[in-house]
């Protein structure tokens, strides 16, 4: 009459019935005041009213006791066990929890009223992951649902396994559950578990993933090459992984197609290629650990450069491999490899160690640098000369010693015009105009006349004057 919301007279009449025990009265009431989601798949355990009847049939009962203790139970205790038709599971066995009738009234409301995340937690709380994954699996519920209902309770009470068990009993090629899987791998990727994320990969048998989970063990974090020596098994299981999967690759290429749709593939060749970066990294980090180890290690910087960065990383791991041993001829050929595996630009980095070794003033080591690159079978003909090239443009900083060194250095160029150039750029204009002047005299000409007005903008009256009198 008063025109108000019966829905709470009838759920607190449907609670009346239900702690009376009168449990058709109960749902017939609540059939008034509940209804089901719009969304059966929304991420939340449905309305409010309908936790509270689960909350009601879950709480108000005693366990059964097994134990022996059971015997001297005295009559009103039982009565009381009977009456309530205990739903604490756990302590009784799968068998007993579902012909209980507190428990199929839980799933009567679960299933009229609730969502399936619900549904799915009500199993999980009662220690049923199986009911759980066959209820995802015939709903076809989205991965956010294994997410929260089942995959997050799992690992957080140790029982990742017994879910791995239990998905490999339901489907043993783990294809049903692939789109779920790949689901809790990115979650656990967000969360940064990686321990959990790579035990999982190598349950999928997804050995391409759990393979770039050990490159990420093996780099995270480490400030120094004796670091990474200490973490070289990290290499080894990346090996194997990438072993295991051309395995089954090939076995599997001359059998009708394997489905694999979930796990990541790629080529044989990339395969391949992969190891062999690895075995690289290895011998990297064996040569860079040995020269940390014994203190001839020369190169600091903020960042670990290994070979599972970018180009511009290789490149870095070949000057530090160049840079770190006892001289430059140790650490060439590591480097060199490093260079012609990954097609790098050998002229940059050979111009960039150089830099360092000029920065050190170790002539001696550049002229070591110089006859590795010319004897190293690849070089072309002008790269000793571009490497001096390289770093001529700053030696005005250095010492009058360094400048004889330098000289010598120029001298022994292959090419004339580099040697004018390299003069040129470092001043030496007077050394420029003799090199000048051997040439064909059409060039000759160009080149003396180019040294005088060098001469004449930077103010040298000597070397403009005998530049005048020669043209």
């Amino acid at each position: 009459k008063s025109g108000l919301d019966p829905g709470g007279a009838w759920h607190a009449w449907g609670m009346a019935c239900l702690k009376a025990g009168n449990l058709s009265s109960a749902r017939e009431k609540f059939n008034r005041c509940l209804k089901p989601p719009m969304d059966l798949n929304q991420l939340n355990h449905g309305s409010r009213l309908v936790q509270e009847v689960i909350q009601y049939l879950e709480s108000t009962v005693k366990p059964i006791l097994i134990a022996d203790d059971d015997y001297f139970a005295t009559l009103r205790e039982l009565e009381a066990t009977l009456r309530t038709r205990s739903l604490s599971l756990e302590m009784m066995c799968e068998g007993k929890i579902q012909h209980n009738s507190y428990y199929q009234e839980c799933l009567f409301y679960l299933h009229s009223y609730g969502t399936n995340l619900a549904i799915i937690s009500f199993y999980m709380r009662h220690d049923c992951m199986r009911e759980a994954l066959l209820h995802l699996l015939n709903k076809e519920s989205p991965s956010e649902v294994f997410i929260e209902g089942i995959f997050i309770p799992s690992y957080e009470s140790g029982k990742l396994h017994m879910l791995e068990n239990l998905l490999e009993t339901i489907d043993p090629g783990l294809e049903s559950w692939g789109v779920y899987l790949i689901a809790a791998c990115k979650y656990l990727q967000r969360k940064n578990y990686y321990h959990i994320l790579y035990e999982l990969q190598q349950f999928m048998k997804d050995h391409v993933r759990a393979a770039m989970t050990c490159i990420r063990f093996f780099t995270h974090g480490a400030k120094s090459y004796t670091e990474l020596g200490g973490k070289q098994t990290w290499l080894l299981k990346i090996k194997d992984h990438l072993k295991v999967y051309l395995q089954e690759v090939s076995r599997s290429s001359g059998r009708k197609k394997m489905a694999f749709t979930f796990r990541k593939k790629m080529s044989a060749t990339d395969v391949s290629r992969h190891i062999n970066t690895v075995d690289l990294q290895m011998e990297v980090t064996k040569f860079l650990h040995r020269c940390e180890s014994s203190g001839t290690s020369r190169m600091t910087g903020s960042s670990l450069p290994t070979l599972f960065g970018n180009n511009n990383m290789k490149m870095d791991v070949a000057c530090k491999v160049m840079l770190e041993g006892k001289n430059i001829e140790e650490g060439f050929g590591i480097a060199f490899r490093v260079l012609q595996d990954f097609q790098l630009e050998a002229t940059e980095v050979y111009s960039k160690v150089a830099k360092q070794l000029v920065k050190q003033q170790k002539y001696t080591e550049i002229r070591q640098l110089l006859k590795c690159v010319s004897e190293s079978g690849v070089a072309a003909k002008n790269d000793g000369d571009n490497i001096i090239l390289n770093f001529t443009l700053n030696v005005n900083t250095f010492s009058l010693l360094w400048i004889q060194d330098l000289d010598n250095l120029i001298q022994d160029m292959d090419s004339d015009e580099n040697k004018i150039q390299a003069y040129v750029m470092c001043n030496k204009l007077r050394s420029a105009y003799l090199v000048s002047v051997r040439q064909e005299k059409t060039r000759a000409v160009q080149l003396v006349q180019h040294v005088r007005q060098l001469a004449e903008n930077s103010g040298d009256d000597v070397v403009k004057a005998i530049c005048a009198q020669w043209l």
